[in-house]
């Protein structure tokens, strides 16, 4: 088996004539625009559009880009674990893709020997998944709300194990299944970095406390995660890959705050810590699996050209809402009775209760009051902001529009991991169960 580096996680599995493209994101500036590849990505549509099949790990649009799929043949299938939400499937099909679904672990020949199984991060245990909020007591036995997928592909002799985006919490039991099966890795994709909004998205931290505090200690917990996959797993090789992205647009304000090390940076610290033959590839190079070798040497990232990129052409990039009209106090208003039944709906099915409110700005000094402890919603002035137990949304209002007419316009989860909202809470503790019923604040 081979495999080519195109980006991030997109990446080419071969094997004889077959090639299996994986987590497309080469042309498009996902997340509104707010995510963009440095060095920009040479586009070779022959060479995608020659792949006899596509698997993408989740729903995540550095996992799916719209553009770059619109670029590809709809006679190419596409493979998706079989999500509980039909949310991906119904995507993809809506641009005129085919899409088969697997099921936990099951197998699926894709041509000349070479096979893929996906495999969903929580291994399906309820009690696991509970912890992240998941499944747990809404759902029934064997279902999953989890979004992250990792896959194996193998033919007879080789193995290559692409983790994506899991964290290693919550895939311990699935890779102990995996190696049950599959116990010689030869190549394992795994992650290094971390793409949410923490810690460059909080106001509330000062630029120091952005830059040491919070991102040492993030950028130490995603080199742990994939590190804790590399000792699991024991594989011959690893490549450490996915959530590469450089900020653009007003975002990018915000990129040398991101609590992420650079790839060469994580190649270094496994290789130091961890057995096995760690290595990186440019874009559009190949490793071969049975050599152990590659097309070329790797060419490190000039930071300071990328730096000067960042300020000349990707500061300058405008966001696809940004040219919608400004909204109104009284449109976003109408929208918020039928959002906060469905919020508190989820609330009440994982039942949970705080006296931590959510608080968003609106137009005209303007914000809602979302209690989590039953209580009604309430619109405030900013000057009756109780400045306790709280979590505070601050983003264009344009944007907050397109969010509460629902998932079809905009998620929350999609703006902000695209760094589209600023935070700020007290006390500084991450609620998870906070964040995960405000997803449902839409209609």
């Amino acid at each position: 088996m081979k495999l080519t580096f195109v980006a991030s996680s997109t990446t080419i599995v071969s094997h004889k004539n077959t090639k299996v493209l994986t987590d497309p994101w080469i042309i498009g500036k996902p997340f509104f625009g707010s995510w963009s590849h440095y060095p920009p990505i040479e586009n070779k549509p022959d060479l995608i559009n020659s792949v006899q099949y596509i698997y993408i790990s989740h729903v995540h649009a550095d996992h799916a880009d719209e553009e770059t799929l619109r670029m590809i043949d709809n006679k190419i299938p596409i493979i998706i674990y079989n999500f509980d939400s039909p949310g991906l499937k119904n995507r993809l099909e809506s641009y005129g893709k085919t899409v088969l679904t697997l099921n936990h672990g099951e197998e699926f020949h894709c041509g000349d020997g070479l096979y893929i199984k996906i495999f969903i991060a929580d291994d399906c245990n309820p009690e696991i998944c509970h912890r992240h909020f998941g499944c747990g007591k809404m759902e029934t036995k064997f279902r999953s709300s989890t979004i992250d997928t990792m896959a194996v592909f193998y033919n007879e002799n080789e193995t290559i194990l692409n983790t994506n985006d899991c964290p290693f919490s919550l895939s311990e039991k699935t890779i102990s299944r995996i190696l049950e099966s599959h116990p010689k890795i030869d190549l394992l994709l795994t992650g290094y970095s971390g793409a949410g909004a923490y810690p460059q998205c909080y106001e509330h931290y000062s630029d120091e406390d952005k830059l040491h505090l919070h991102g040492d200690r993030y950028r130490k917990l995603n080199l742990d995660n994939g590190g804790n996959f590399i000792k699991s797993v024991n594989p011959i090789n690893y490549m450490p890959f996915a959530g590469t992205y450089t900020l653009a647009g007003k975002a990018s304000r915000l990129e040398k705050f991101k609590g992420v090390h650079t790839v060469e940076y994580a190649l270094e610290h496994f290789k130091k810590n961890y057995a096995g033959h760690g290595f990186l590839l440019n874009s559009w190079e190949t490793f071969d699996i049975s050599s152990g070798t590659q097309t070329k040497p790797y060419i490190e990232v000039n930071y300071n050209d990328r730096e000067k990129y960042i300020e000349d052409v990707l500061s300058k990039v405008i966001y696809t809402y940004e040219k919608n009209p400004e909204p109104t106090l009284k449109e976003i208003s109408e929208l918020i009775p039928g959002a906060f039944n469905r919020f508190d709906k989820k609330r009440k099915e994982l039942e949970f209760s705080s006296n931590t409110c959510v608080y968003i700005y609106l137009p005209e000094n303007k914000m809602i009051r979302l209690p989590f402890n039953g209580e009604m919603y309430q619109i405030i002035d900013e000057e009756q902001f109780d400045k306790k137990n709280y979590v505070t949304y601050r983003l264009d209002s344009k944007l907050l529009l397109l969010i509460l007419k629902g998932p079809k316009y905009a998620h929350w989860n999609y703006c902000e991991g695209g760094n589209h909202i600023m935070f700020s809470r007290d006390p500084d503790i991450y609620q998870r169960a906070v964040s995960y019923c405000m997803n449902y604040f839409h209609n």
